[in-house]
């Protein structure tokens, strides 16, 4: 199966749609009127869906087992058509969208199951997917001109030489998936003096600037000293959603003092120095937190 690890928990919602035909108003007004032979159809068929949905995983092979928190089978008789509407809802990291498309084909063939001894011209039409949301695609925040962003590289060993720098590497990669252009990557010592120089001097014409490094316990990680004095507004959430989200892969996340916050229009984040600290850091919040960027120009949440 996909690696899916990395991923955030979000609410995911998928519904899916089946049509089945019947080939007369017979088949019509026996469903109405509860006279099919095999008994309550739509109760049957949505029974049946219910149940495929929850072992989805157990029929399609890159599948994964996932929640199901709610899950609405619906049933519209048009002419001699029946419409079933799948609805699902998860809080997972992945996608419910074959789930909700397994129901409404289990639905469907259920009720070809059921109405063939009254009609031999019973056909399942089209099933496809009406809509999802939740997922990657749901947050994606497209501006009218590309951020732009700079990287620091706090690190006394890197800073001379004796060690090569992976962390940085790895948020660059992640920004540029965001379309975020680096415009400034620079390795410097751990002093809080030259931090705070590099974060005014770079907010004005910069939408981001991140440090990676100093964010430990050593004396020498003092990058949170350097940045929190200058920074007008804190982001709490940032710095918690980052420290969850390594928690629940390494027990040693809690000692991190990853900061986040603003100075003018600028956001301002302090990162782990070491390579899946960043990495991981980078998962838990973007492309989320680009969201931050149409707020500071006073657009609203949706």
């Amino acid at each position: 199966m996909v690696d899916i690890t990395h991923k955030i928990k979000t609410l995911r919602v998928a519904t899916a749609q089946a049509v089945v035909k019947v080939s007369k108003q017979d088949t019509i007004d026996a469903i109405k009127n509860n006279m099919v032979p095999k008994g309550n159809v739509f109760e049957m068929s949505k029974t049946a869906g219910l149940f495929a949905v929850k072992n989805t995983h157990n029929i399609i092979p890159d599948c994964h087992p996932l929640p199901i928190e709610f899950t609405s089978v619906e049933f519209e008789i048009k002419d001699l058509d029946i419409k079933i509407d799948v609805t699902i809802k998860t809080i997972y990291k992945t996608g419910v969208e074959v789930e909700a498309m397994h129901g409404a084909s289990v639905v469907a063939l259920t009720l070809y199951d059921m109405l063939k001894p009254i009609d031999k011209q019973i056909e399942i039409g089209t099933i496809k997917l009406l809509d999802k949301k939740g997922g990657k695609s749901s947050f994606n925040n497209k501006h009218r001109s590309q951020l732009k962003a700079c990287l620091f590289v706090c690190s006394d060993t890197i800073s001379a030489g004796l060690k090569e720098d992976k962390a940085g590497k790895a948020i660059i990669e992640k920004l540029e998936q965001n379309d975020v252009a680096i415009s400034k990557y620079e390795v410097i010592p751990d002093e809080i003096d030259i931090i705070r120089e590099k974060t005014i001097t770079n907010s004005e014409n910069h939408n981001l600037i991140i440090f990676t490094g100093g964010t430990g316990l050593s004396f020498r990680d003092v990058t949170p000293e350097a940045l929190e004095p200058i920074l007008e507004r804190r982001i709490p959430g940032i710095e918690e959603a980052i420290r969850s989200y390594g928690q629940e892969r390494t027990p040693y996340s809690m000692l991190s003092r990853s900061v986040a916050g603003t100075l003018a229009d600028c956001l301002v984040l302090a990162l782990p120095g070491s390579t899946n600290g960043a990495k991981e850091s980078m998962d838990a919040v973007f492309p989320h937190l680009l969201h931050i960027f149409k707020i500071l120009k006073g657009q609203q949440h949706e």
